[in-house]
């Protein structure tokens, strides 16, 4: 057993000083003594694929060395396979997993871990995430970092120390608050214009390209038809076009521009993508700064699949990001919410919360639309050196 500073403040000598993700027993040690320190950083997430989006954020924009965490309790890889095999494994963004190991085989546990237990192992190796256990003498600590960092720097992936009960003594918590804002007042925008009168995807990406220089800001569109779209537009180094993941473009910004208060960062979402991952609303709201702007482009379908129905007709997404603590909130059909969201200065990354607007628009795609034939590595590559990123 080692005591949590013994681990932390040697992998605070190598960088890590970003941690995120979803509380189980056997991590309460760790937890409970970053929360306490104030010069590192503990982001709170809603499940376990939102953190691991969120560090991996941090890894597409840190300088000086900074590397992030993400911790979870062994049942929380399901939440978290979408991110670790199509987003941190597919763009080369590296984090350090902690990972517990509830139902270790010949460990008495509850009946929830009898599957997950045995093949979390296997689990990690089929999504090609090195591991080892994690270390439970002091002595060990050193080298198993060294390990992690050497394979995080060598193959750009991240490294998994799974971790037994009872690895960690105890460290108490003093009274802490979670992070709150006040709720602002959501407005609206609405035309009532017919189907063929909403704007187009093109309309409202050549907007965004209109609000945000290549020199101050980032662009990091969802996946499916808005990041080909804003690719075959203008592809600019300021740009990121995710590839699967659904629904993490929100914790990936967020992570991006927690780690960089001197860039604004705009996420371009969509109505499937957000419904998907919309405890990420309650994570924006609560840790977001100034310098992130979320715009939700809605058509209503899933427009790269055929055109399905989502039920985003039924939802104010406004009202949600509103009650969320965004620090603005607009909703409508009219392009002007776009010019609304982002003509507003960027806050010091400091002060200040988000901001979100989501613009309906029509259904439907331009013809022959390309997809980008630079890589998602060398896209993230490209973005990391225009931005002055490690």
């Amino acid at each position: 057993m080692i005591e949590a500073a013994q681990f932390v403040e040697a992998a605070r000598r190598r960088g890590f000083s970003w941690y995120a993700g979803v509380p189980c027993s056997f991590l309460t040690p760790f937890i409970n003594y970053v929360l306490q320190d104030p010069s590192l950083h503990y982001i709170s997430a809603a499940n376990e694929g939102d953190a691991v989006a969120l560090i991996a954020g941090v890894a597409l924009g840190a300088r000086a060395g900074e590397r992030g965490v993400t911790m979870m309790q062994n049942s929380g890889l399901g939440n978290a396979v979408s991110p670790l095999t199509s987003l941190t494994w597919t763009f080369r963004l590296p984090q350090l997993l902690i990972v517990t190991w509830r139902g270790e085989p010949g460990v008495a546990d509850e009946p929830q871990h009898a599957l997950m237990g045995p093949i979390t192992p296997a689990l990690l190796e089929t999504m090609e995430v090195a591991w080892e256990p994690f270390p439970t003498d002091a002595e060990a600590v050193e080298a198993a970092l060294e390990r992690a960092v050497a394979h995080m720097d060598k193959t750009g992936r991240p490294y998994a120390l799974v971790m037994r009960k009872g690895s960690v003594a105890p460290y108490p918590l003093a009274e802490t608050k979670a992070p709150r804002r006040a709720a602002c007042v959501a407005r609206t925008q609405w035309r009532g214009a017919p189907e063929d009168g909403l704007p187009s995807r093109r309309d409202a990406l050549e907007r965004v390209i209109a609000h945000t220089p290549a020199d101050a800001t980032v662009v990091l569109a969802s996946t499916g038809f808005c990041g080909r779209e804003l690719y075959a537009l203008d592809d600019r180094p300021n740009q990121l076009y995710m590839v699967g993941s659904m629904g993490c473009v929100m914790p990936l910004a967020l992570g991006l521009s927690l780690v960089r208060p001197d860039l604004n960062v705009v996420a371009i979402d969509g109505d499937g993508a957000a419904l998907m991952r919309m405890g990420a609303f309650a994570t924006l709201g609560a840790y977001g700064r100034g310098n992130l702007a979320h715009l939700l482009l809605d058509n209503g379908v899933h427009d790269s699949t055929g055109g399905q129905a989502t039920v985003s007709s039924h939802v104010s997404f406004a009202a949600i990001a509103a009650a969320c603590g965004y620090e603005s909130a607009i909703e409508g059909d009219d392009l002007a919410v776009v010019d609304t969201l982002l003509a507003q200065p960027g806050h010091d990354g400091a002060a200040g919360g988000p901001r979100f607007a989501r613009l309906t628009i029509r259904r439907g795609t331009a013809d022959g639309l390309p997809r980008p034939t630079i890589t998602p590595a060398d896209v993230k590559a490209r973005l990391m050196r225009h931005i002055g990123a490690a």
